[in-house]
């Protein structure tokens, strides 16, 4: 059986890697602000989701003959 004193070093440990993981993606999102996506993380969100969509199209148009 898990004791407490494990049990909060379990939980030091997530909040450590929670906190790590939120200043990773908060400075992921303001790298890409400074790239030119104007809404950092969503605005690639959208922009990947739209050239996959492109890219979709472009592949089933090439097996039409």
């Amino acid at each position: 059986m898990i004791n407490n004193n494990e049990l909060q070093r379990k939980v030091a440990f997530l909040e450590s890697k929670l906190d790590h993981l939120e200043s990773e993606v908060s400075y992921l999102n303001t790298l890409l602000v400074d790239c030119g996506f104007p809404d950092g993380i969503q605005s690639l969100k959208v922009t990947i989701e739209e050239l996959l969509a492109e890219s979709s199209l472009e592949d089933s148009s090439e097996l039409d003959f």
